[in-house]
């Protein structure tokens, strides 16, 4: 690797091949990628282009600044602000060429104002049939349409969000398909009064389980990147991991029975053996919380986490026959030999999810994109 203190290798043709997987599973709907947050973690530009080489046929982020961003990166695909908008934001998102999700009247009153009688402003509705964010309720939806085209906008989107696309099993599992219902009965009086506006609602979970979400469109994030919306092995769904995160042993050092490595003094060897050093820290987005409870691998095997992880650095305990002295690969997350460490995996350690683990990597970690 380079002289970086630890890079994010992204895997382009694996992020192709996901786009490939979630567009067959939402049949003859368009898919709609969800790049916010620097394409969750993975950068944006970079996977703005390659998710739209793969097939997708427009973008979605959650703020003009991450809208710009792209469209500063010579990425000129059709767009969707998703999250609110205020003040300047709503006239910045129109100079950005893109669309913009609406929820309520004041959402409307603000792209209608900064369009004036010069600009066109597309619009999504936004319902909320039980996800309890955003959103107008469902019987005020074609009232806000209604609304939206007098004041000169064009609707050209209806949308929801599910709440527990996610849950297979257990009591709130079917709460999804009460959503789907709800969204469902706004439908021919929408199609009647705006004919050639695109519904969507299923996120990367709900499009890989159940096709009658996927309406006319899909909106898929985590899937595209290789992680399971549902907490489990992506193999399992047909999805390759995107990020390989790797670093190197900085130094390795011999370390005699009850000798501590770290803040506190919170791990102390049990016994003779080697502790590397690794220079990967909370800083760098290995959270604090994982502190002796996590694996990375060295040398096609998986070494325990050891001591607190600090800002810049963390400890391993390699063992006491390890051979190791310096400078060896460290993986935190990816594959190598035959062990391979996901950010599914990471992010049950921490009781947390995938989005959290990728979106946590830092920008002091080069992104490398290939493929």
């Amino acid at each position: 690797m380079s002289d970086a203190r630890s890079v994010a290798v992204i895997d382009l043709t694996a992020l192709r091949h996901n786009v490939s997987r979630v567009a067959r599973a939402a049949g003859g709907a368009d898919l709609m990628a969800v790049v916010k947050a620097n394409a969750y973690g993975h950068g944006a530009v970079a996977c703005a282009r390659a998710v739209l080489e793969g097939g997708a046929g427009s973008l979605a982020v959650a703020s003009v600044e991450e809208a710009e961003e792209i469209r500063l990166g010579g990425v000129s695909a059709r767009m969707l602000v998703m999250s609110p908008l205020s003040g300047a934001g709503f006239g910045r998102a129109l100079a950005a060429a893109c669309e913009v999700v609406v929820g309520d009247e004041a959402g409307v009153r603000g792209i209608a104002a900064a369009a004036g009688p010069h600009r066109l402003a597309r619009v999504h509705v936004e319902v909320d049939t039980g996800m309890g964010r955003l959103g107008v309720p469902v019987g005020d939806a074609l009232g806000l349409a209604e609304s939206a085209a007098a004041a000169g906008c064009e609707v050209v989107g209806l949308m929801t969000h599910f709440a527990t696309a996610d849950v297979r099993e257990g009591p709130e599992a079917g709460f999804m398909r009460e959503q789907v219902l709800r969204f469902r009965q706004l439908l021919p009086s929408f199609r009647e009064r705006f004919p050639g506006v695109q519904v969507h609602a299923a996120n990367s979970a709900a499009t890989l389980r159940d096709p009658d979400a996927a309406f006319d469109m899909v909106r898929c994030g985590i899937a595209l990147y290789g992680c399971s919306p549902f907490g489990g092995d992506p193999a399992d769904d047909d999805l390759v991991p995107v990020m390989t995160w790797r670093s190197r042993l900085a130094t390795v050092k011999p370390f005699t029975s009850r000798m501590s490595a770290g803040y506190g003094r919170t791990w102390r060897a049990a016994r003779g053996t080697w502790v590397g050093i690794v220079p990967v820290g909370y800083a760098d987005g290995f959270a604090r919380d994982l502190s002796g409870h996590a694996e990375v691998l060295v040398g096609g095997r998986r070494v325990p986490v050891v001591g607190t992880v600090s800002m810049d650095l963390l400890a391993v305990d390699l063992g006491s026959e390890a051979t190791e002295r310096g400078d060896e690969e460290v993986v935190i997350i990816g594959r190598q030999g035959q062990e391979r460490i996901t950010a599914d995996d990471v992010a049950r350690r921490r009781d947390s999810i995938a989005y959290e683990v990728t979106c946590a990597v830092s920008p002091r970690v080069a992104r490398i994109h290939e493929g």
